[in-house]
This record gives C-alpha cells, sequence and structure tokens, in this order.
C-alpha cells in the first residue's frame, strides 16, 4: 500500500518499488510507473496501484480418482503481473486517494481466476488415474498439466498475468484409505525386521553354542591338568618323604653315633673321674690314719663350724658341759691306759 501524506490540501503519494501506480487526472493519465513520488489533489485525482512482484499463491482442494477415491491436492503458483496498464484495465486495483487502501479486492479475484483454472486442470488428470498411480505419480502429472493448462488459459495474458512457476506439494488420500494402503509396506517391514530379528537370535545362539563348547573344552582341558597337577603332587610327595626318611636314617645314624661317641666320652671321663676320686679317697684315708686322733678331732671340729649356721648365742647346762669335759679327759693318756 502506498504511503501518502496531507500538507495544506495537497496528499502527497510516495509508492514502493515492486507496486505500479497510475494516476488520472481529469481523465488524463499523469503518472505511471512503479516507485513514483508526487504531489496531487484528492478531489481531481484517481489512483490506481498494481504489484508488479512475484506473489505465492498456495491452493488445497479435493479432487476423485479413476477408483473413485477423494485425494487431496496441495499445489503452490507463482505468479506476477507482466501488464500493469492491462490488469488496470481488466481489474479494479483503484485505492483511496486519501487512504491509499483499495477499494475492491483485485488479488483475491486473481487467486479465484488461478485456483479455479489449476483445479479444473487437475481434475481432469486424476480423474482418469487410479489411487495407486496418482500416489505415486501423480504429482508430476499434474504439475505437468496444471502448469500447461495455465499457460495456455487465454484470460490470464488478457488480464496481464505470467504464470512463473507451478509446485504441487502433495496428493494425499483419506486417513482410512491412507492407513490401508501403509499396512503391506508395514507389514512388509515387520517381516523383515522380525526375520533380522529371528536370524540376529540364531546367531546369538549359534554364539552361545560356541562359547559354551569353549568352555566345555576349557574345563576338560583344566580338569587334565588338575589331574596331571595331582599325579605330579603325588610324586613330589613321594620323592619327598623318601628323601626325608633318608634324610632322617642319615640325621638318626649321626645322632646314634654321636651318642655312642658321647656315652663312650662319658664313660671314660667316668672312669677317670672315679679313678681320680679313689685315689684321692685312698691318698684323704691314708692321710688321716697318719694323723693324731685329736688333730683330725680339731679339723672336724673346724668342718662342722664351717658348716653349722650362724648361732648368735649358745647355752651349755652343766649336764652337757661335765659330760663333755669327761669325754675329753677320757680321750687323754691316762683314759687310754
Amino acid at each position: 500500500m502506498a504511503d501518502i501524506t496531507r500538507r495544506f490540501g495537497w496528499r502527497h503519494l510516495r509508492s514502493a518499488p515492486t507496486a505500479h501506480i497510475r494516476h488520472h487526472k481529469r481523465g488524463r493519465l499523469t503518472h505511471d510507473g512503479p516507485g513514483l513520488s508526487f504531489w496531487y489533489r484528492s478531489l481531481s485525482a484517481a489512483l490506481s496501484e498494481v504489484p508488479v512482484n512475484d506473489r505465492e499463491l498456495a491452493m488445497a482442494f479435493h479432487a476423485r480418482t479413476g477408483d473413485f477415491q477423494d485425494v487431496t491436492v496441495q499445489a503452490t503458483v507463482t505468479y506476477r503481473i507482466s501488464d500493469p496498464a492491462e490488469a488496470a484495465t481488466r481489474l479494479d486495483f483503484s485505492v483511496d486517494p486519501d487512504t491509499g487502501a483499495w477499494r475492491s479486492a483485485p488479488l483475491e479475484q486473481i487467486a479465484t481466476l488461478l485456483t479455479e483454472t489449476a483445479q479444473q486442470h487437475a481434475l481432469d488428470v486424476l480423474a482418469r488415474t487410479p489411487l495407486a498411480v496418482a500416489l505415486v505419480d501423480g504429482v508430476a502429472s499434474v504439475r505437468e498439466r496444471v502448469a500447461t493448462g495455465l499457460a495456455a488459459e487465454p484470460r490470464l495474458p488478457a488480464t496481464g498475468i505470467d504464470v512463473v512457476a507451478v509446485r504441487v506439494v502433495a496428493i494425499r488420500p483419506e486417513a482410512e484409505v491412507e492407513r490401508a494402503l501403509r499396512t503391506p509396506a508395514r507389514e512388509q517391514i515387520q517381516q523383515e525386521a522380525d526375520r533380522a530379528t529371528y536370524e540376529r537370535r540364531a546367531v546369538a545362539v549359534e554364539r552361545e553354542r560356541t562359547i559354551a563348547e569353549n568352555e566345555l573344552a576349557s574345563q576338560i582341558e583344566l580338569a587334565r591338568r588338575e589331574e596331571q597337577l595331582v599325579d605330579q603332587r603325588g610324586i613330589n610327595a613321594r620323592r619327598e618323604a623318601e628323601e626325608k626318611s633318608a634324610a632322617d636314617g642319615v640325621r638318626t645314624e649321626a645322632e646314634a653315633a654321636r651318642k655312642v661317641r658321647l656315652a663312650r666320652a662319658e664313660a671314660e671321663a667316668a672312669r677317670d673321674l672315679g679313678a681320680a676320686r679313689a685315689e684321692a679317697q685312698t691318698a684323704w684315708l691314708r692321710a688321716h690314719a697318719e694323723v693324731d686322733p685329736r688333730t683330725l678331732h680339731a679339723l672336724a671340729a673346724t668342718r662342722l663350724a664351717e658348716n653349722l649356721p650362724r648361732i648368735d648365742s649358745l647355752t651349755l647346762s652343766p649336764d652337757v658341759l661335765t659330760g663333755l669335759l669327761a669325754r675329753l679327759g677320757g680321750s687323754g693318756p691316762e683314759a687310754r691306759a
């Protein structure tokens, strides 16, 4: 929409480069072109604004296939107004001189024309096409037919409209039919998934069997080695017992020989000690036999005194002293006489 400002009863219009402006003053064309900017009086001006940029028209309509199935066609048509003067004479692109807004809806008229024309050609193609073929190849065939039909439509060039491109986005059946059509593919995919699962399980079972066989072989080998280990341990134990027995025999013989030698040495030492003691006893007796008895008594008393415990006090009664003195007196020469 053009930008219109007011100044002292005059109007100033400034348009965009994508809008073609036509200004008539008292029936004469005074301004004609895109992106114009000029002053005018609203009471004597007739303005038209025709967009010249590419415009996208999205459309969706229902159709019936050759096997009487309803489908929905989604398409987009790109168009542009190549002849603004022709379009302005065929359609009402006039704008309010005070506000710049369109007095009618020319773009809706163009959209209706394009939609009905495209729908007519799409219905013509799908009416002779089965549903399965339409879902597979229908997009290309409908696009080609709609593009050809719009290019051959005489009203479009007469209105100054050029179709730039036609795109068919999708052709969709009803929800129940679409689910029914998806069922075989889903079943096939499920079968492939099940087959892959079974194969994976078979591979897993085979691997488990291989692992079990390897474990069994390992256990058998381990048992055989344990048997060898037990045999070797028995051999080692017998050898150790034999060696220990031999060592004990050698040690026993050595101990017996040592004890025999020790006994012999002790016997010889005992004999030598006994002979020495006998000689010493003989010499002792001989020495005591030659000594005076009083001397022996004195020695005995001395030995007795040495071996007696410590005596702090000694009490001699007259009877003991008298008997001792009598014995001592009787051992003199007079008593022996």
